[in-house]
């Protein structure tokens, strides 16, 4: 038996595939503890695994507007949420984690948690680090669409120059954004580093778990040494989140009898955090579904019960694994919790990015000939329900999405990944 903890950092997206993986782990023998977000402790522990809080706590944002506002602007939500939320807790987030890994075998580190990496080298301990999406990357030979300039793609067709002048320009400025892990290592006497904590530090010298599916991106020869594509882990079940407001089994009842009372409906959501600033997504969203006269399921995650006719169904949340499979098609914001599930179940979507990874994680399915993709700021009824057409009435779209779902549904991201946390455990 070894004690292994993990250490993620966000949203729904970024804590299920570590339950996936602690589940399988507490099946090997292992101790597992999850150190994360105060709002996660009931979920966590009702899974009979062990939680340890972490600062920053992401629940204390939900009553945030002011904060939403800027965690979820389309081009700077991926600074503000580095530079003015996560290193400005640096200091807490190392002295919450630093105890819960003196005793530890192995740490799984997550890309915003910044203090991890500094921890495992404090302690001489082994550590994995994890790389939930390919965005985390940043290679040349697979450049990302980057959330401030996603009009960038259109220069990568000119070879590596465009996007390594785009690297070297981020890699000096979140430099500076990345004071704080500088001065940390310093004051707990660790050397010097020139590796970016933002761009590169993050990846461990002991390998990297890719968990994502090699058919949303393949490994490049720039890429860390040690990098393993483990496939999607998947958990999505219901659980007790503080300030939440829960899904009782009876919405689940009321779902089920909706949907087999007509034909697959479409599906709209946020995900389990840009809800929270959703803006006219939910109102454009019905406008366009009764231009069409179709079915829809809107996934509100705001508690209020809603709209509820034979052709409308509002709900708070409920699993994907339960709902995404029945839809005809699935809308949502791109985050790569919601687009494993999307691919798994084997439906086309329409995806509109909200920020961070996600109009990287839109394109990637869009090659993939599954999905359609509408710009946040031109999501309206009328683009809506002309994208929505072109997906229901394309026979491609369909047989191309059931064709990767199941090819999706044959990995075992959790497996794998247990596989190489083992085979690290077991090395000498």
């Amino acid at each position: 038996m070894a004690r292994i903890v993990l250490n993620t950092f966000g949203s729904l997206g970024d804590l299920h595939p570590y339950l996936a993986v602690a589940l399988q782990l507490r099946e090997h023998g292992h101790d597992v503890t999850i150190a994360t977000s105060e709002i996660y402790r009931a979920k966590i522990l009702a899974e009979g695994i062990n939680f340890a809080p972490v600062r920053p706590d992401t629940g204390e944002l939900m009553d945030n507007p002011q904060f939403l506002r800027r965690l979820w602007h389309p081009r700077r939500g991926t600074e503000y949420l580095i530079r003015e939320y996560i290193l400005p807790a640096l200091e807490q987030s190392y002295a919450d984690l630093l105890p819960i890994c003196s005793r530890a075998d192995l740490l799984l580190t997550h890309i915003a948690g910044y203090a991890g990496p500094l921890v495992a080298e404090k302690l001489q301990l082994r550590w994995l680090s994890v790389a939930l999406q390919p965005a985390a990357f940043f290679s040349v030979y697979d450049p990302p669409v980057l959330a401030p300039a996603p009009w960038l793609r259109h220069l990568y067709r000119f070879g590596k120059w465009p996007f390594s002048l785009v690297l070297a320009i981020a890699n000096r400025e979140t430099r500076r954004w990345a004071k704080p892990v500088f001065r940390l290592r310093k004051r707990i006497g660790l050397p010097d580093s020139d590796a970016n904590p933002i761009l590169k530090g993050h990846f461990s010298p002991f390998g990297t778990l890719a968990m994502f599916s090699r058919h949303l991106a393949q490994a490049q020869p720039d890429w860390p040494q040690g990098v393993q594509i483990t496939g999607f882990a998947f958990y999505d079940k219901l659980g007790a989140i503080s300030g939440r407001p829960a899904t009782h089994p009876e919405e689940i009842d009321a779902l089920n009898r909706f949907l087999d009372s007509g034909p697959p409906p479409v599906l709209f959501t946020l995900g389990s955090s840009a809800f929270l600033q959703a803006g006219n997504f939910y109102s454009e969203s019905i406008t366009a579904t009764r231009k069409l006269g179709v079915r829809a399921v809107l996934l509100t995650g705001t508690g209020a019960r809603g709209q509820r006719n034979e052709s409308l169904f509002e709900a708070n949340y409920v699993p994907y694994s339960q709902i995404m499979p029945r839809a005809a098609v699935n809308v949502h914001q791109g985050g790569i919790g919601t687009t494993a599930q999307a691919l798994r179940a084997g439906r086309p979507m329409l995806v509109v990015p909200w920020a961070h990874d996600q109009p990287d994680n839109a394109e990637r399915v869009r090659k993939l000939g599954v999905a359609r993709v509408i710009p946040r700021a031109r999501y309206r009824a009328a683009r809506i329900a002309k994208e929505l057409t072109a997906l229901l009435e394309d026979p491609r779209s369909r047989a191309q999405a059931q064709e990767i779902g199941a090819k999706i549904r044959a990995e075992d991201g959790a497996r794998n990944a247990v596989e190489a946390i083992e085979k690290l455990l077991h090395a000498r």
